[in-house]
């Protein structure tokens, strides 16, 4: 089997399958393969109870599973909670291991530890990237999961198949679309899904609800074309809900679930004989999923009249269910289907002795790390460019924000007022940097579910993934907004007039904001919902701004709490736009000349104040460090917290 699997993609060897020249092994490995599994079990611990005396009780969520799955459709049905979806993961190797026990084979022979990347799994929720077109969505997984040994011209060739065998030729240029941006209907956008996986050609494809927020029609269509996709020798494993009956009735096999537990396994034509066999008769002109979830629930009126006596009609609640469900599974443990997939389950494993290790699995590539961060930047700046909404309005916002911060400090002049409009407005330029970062926050948020099932695809590795981030859409997001923020200001409120301060100012800008979109990833990244990580965000940041130098005296501060100042990064840009502005600079009172003017008066005129002085005197300390020491203070918590969002990101439990 591993073998046999190892070979799923596409390489360039003689023959010619579909367009493309493919080994002898690889032809064999298209035709489908056969998965089997026997004696699943699937146990998760779930904790319970208030934090302060939370208890874990232990949940079957599996109960001795066993079946096998052919080329062809293989639909696994039940109620929801049934487990199907958590059989799906556990045939397609991306369950977590802990708790689960059972054998999971390719033929005969154990799963690959890669078998991951080397089949297709197509997820409930769309996982594109809808700033691009079905096309560019395409070529993406053509450059990632395609060997480089593939020349380009045969990658095109392979994209423009599978849009062809997926009927998007009239919609290919178009974007899939997002919730700003108008795209391709959502049968084109499920196709575009399967497409994802489709480039490699892999011989066993699995699906997680794939009729989830279509219509009836353009259900009926995606399971038309995996039921052509299946009849080319591809074995097709998805979980469904309550299908209608035109797409029951394509189904080759079907796996009935409830509770964890097995109620059916076989060809699905025969399952309604079964049932009637039990005294379940399925009534004219209903549909046999919906009669199907009438038993499990314990409906009456799915019962044969001759049983109707024999069912107590006050148990159709929730323990009346588990009952009729523990009665079929004991049905199908003693019926003819259950003993003749055992024995074929024993024959295929009768050779040797085999043990499935779930815990053995890996993650491959193959592409190098380099052209994975070509790809992925590649993709980001599309991204970005793609969704004017949020890149433009960013740019803007900082734009019109710096217009009216100059207005209000417009030319402040060269006396102990001006000292205090100065050190004002570097404050507030402060706290608008800190703030501004908080964008940054749904970063990985967003794309967190694209992010986990590419990787685990093996699409690229989290280092590129992680780095191309930050080169796509970290740093021109928060470097442009910078440039524009200095150039505005600067020359309307009229700082230190020197190159050498300009520039410096304007790096400082752009420190302040990597820090601050460092912590805001550092504290995101792993999240799931926006509105805690804002929270998280705005509590931290509060807290820094106090420390920042200007609403309290630091050395006013109890020493048991003073420590915290050196966590504050508005503490650190504040200081050194601080050091580049006053030092050197003399005030005089009443005096009208201008910085390039050498100063009317000395130490003995009245009024005379540097601007060193009046800060020491209004308590605000510029610190024994100087200017570029703050900025190297702000480079090292750059890299601190942006190896925190990497770590999380790494130990997060849906990546094993």
């Amino acid at each position: 089997m591993a073998e046999k699997n190892s070979h799923t993609m596409v390489q360039i060897v003689e023959p010619v399958i579909n367009g493309l020249r493919v080994s002898d092994n690889l032809k064999k490995s298209l035709q489908g393969a056969s998965l089997s599994f026997r004696d699943i079990n699937y146990r998760v611990k779930i904790k319970t109870g208030p934090i302060c005396c939370r208890k874990s009780v232990e949940r079957d969520i599996l109960k001795d599973v066993n079946g096998i799955m052919r080329p062809g459709l293989n639909a696994i049905l039940g109620p929801t909670g049934s487990g199907k979806s958590s059989l799906l993961d556990v045939l397609a190797a991306r369950k977590d291991p802990h708790g689960l026990t059972g054998e999971v084979l390719i033929d005969g022979k154990p799963q690959p530890p890669n078998f991951k990347c080397l089949s297709g799994y197509v997820v409930q929720d769309d996982v594109v990237m809808g700033t691009l077109t079905v096309r560019e969505n395409l070529q993406f997984s053509a450059a990632l999961r395609l060997p480089r040994a593939v020349r380009q011209k045969e990658k095109d060739e392979r994209i423009n198949q599978v849009i062809k065998e997926l009927g998007l030729t009239k919609v290919a240029d178009s974007k899939v679309g997002t919730q700003l941006i108008r795209g391709v209907s959502g049968g084109e956008r499920k196709r575009t899904n399967i497409g994802m996986e489709l480039i490699t050609d892999p011989g066993i494809l699995f699906l997680d609800e794939p009729t989830t927020g279509l219509d009836a029609s353009t259900a009926n269509a995606v399971l038309l074309l995996l039921k052509r996709m299946s009849r080319q020798g591809k074995t097709i494993i998805f979980s469904i809900h309550q299908p209608r009956y035109s797409i029951f009735r394509l189904f080759n096999s079907m796996t009935l679930l409830a509770g964890g537990r097995m109620l059916y396994h076989g060809p699905a034509e025969t399952a309604l004989d079964y049932f009637t066999e039990l005294g379940y008769e399925c009534e004219s002109h209903n549909n046999p999923a919906d009669f199907f979830l009438d038993v499990i629930n314990g409906d009456s009126t799915a019962v044969a009249l001759n049983n109707l006596e024999e069912l107590d009609l006050d148990k159709v609640n929730d323990n009346g269910s588990q009952t009729v469900v523990e009665k079929l599974s004991t049905e199908f443990c003693n019926s003819s289907y259950y003993r003749e997939t055992k024995a074929e389950l024993e024959k295929l494993s009768s050779s040797e002795k085999i043990k499935t290790n779930f815990f053995s699995r890996q993650i491959t590539y193959n592409t190098s790390f380099f052209h994975q961060l070509k790809w992925v930047s590649k993709r980001s700046f599309k991204n970005l460019l793609g969704n004017p909404q949020a890149s433009i309005a960013q740019v803007m916002v900082s734009l019109i924000l710096s217009l009216i911060v100059g207005a209000i400090f417009f030319g402040v002049k060269e006396d102990e007022n001006g000292i205090q409009n100065r050190v004002g407005s570097l404050f507030f330029i402060t706290t608008n940097q800190c703030f501004s970062s908080v964008s940054a926050i749904e970063l990985f948020i967003v794309e967190k579910k694209i992010f986990i099932h590419e990787y685990i695809s093996g699409y690229y590795r989290l280092s590129s993934y992680f780095v191309s981030k930050l080169l796509g859409d970290l740093l021109p997001m928060r470097t442009l907004p910078s440039i524009i923020f200095t150039c505005v200001i600067y020359f309307m409120i009229g700082y230190k007039p020197t190159v050498g301060c300009f520039f410096t100012m304007m790096f400082t800008l752009m420190m302040l904001s990597y820090t601050a979109t460092a912590m805001a990833l550092a504290i995101a990244a792993g999240q799931d919902v926006v509105a805690v990580a804002n929270l998280l965000m705005t509590i931290c940041f509060v807290f820094m701004i106090i420390f920042s130098g200007l609403l309290v005296n630091l050395t006013s501060i109890m020493d048991w709490i003073s420590w915290l100042k050196y966590f504050s990064i508005p503490r650190y840009g504040l200081t050194a736009l601080q050091a580049n502005e006053f030092p050197d600079l003399v005030f005089c009172p009443n005096s009208t000349v201008s910085f390039w003017d050498p100063p009317p008066c000395n130490s003995s005129t009245p009024g005379y104040v540097t601007g060193d002085s009046y800060l020491i005197k209004q308590g605000i300390e510029l610190g024994s460090w100087g200017l570029w020491q703050n900025h190297l203070a702000l480079a090292i918590m750059t890299l601190i917290f942006l190896t925190i969002a990497y770590l999380k990101l790494y130990f997060m439990k849906k990546l094993t």
